[in-house]
């Protein structure tokens, strides 16, 4: 059941962050579900514990923190490849 709330969790942060930087239309739902996964993760590593806001860390678990924190670490995470790929 976890893997099924992560894939779900993973592609509403992607979709969300998509949406944000206007790379919807370029984007599938598979890469909503990896860019909300490996963003999610992304901003656990960044933030960690250094932010601990509505008793909730970045990536500890279901709540509107987590989600939040996963749309974060998403943006980031395409703003990153938006910045790869301008210099390619």
């Amino acid at each position: 059941m976890g893997w099924i709330i992560t894939i779900l969790v993973g592609a509403l942060c992607g979709w969300l962050a998509s949406l944000i930087m206007k790379t919807d239309a370029q984007q599938g739902a598979v890469a909503n579900i990896l860019i909300g996964i490996v963003g999610s993760l992304l901003a656990q590593w960044i933030f960690g514990g250094l932010l601990n806001i509505g008793g909730s860390a970045a990536g500890t678990g279901f709540s509107f923190w987590s989600i939040i924190w996963g749309v974060v670490g998403s943006v980031i995470l395409i703003a990153i490849l938006k910045a790869l790929r301008v210099l390619r």
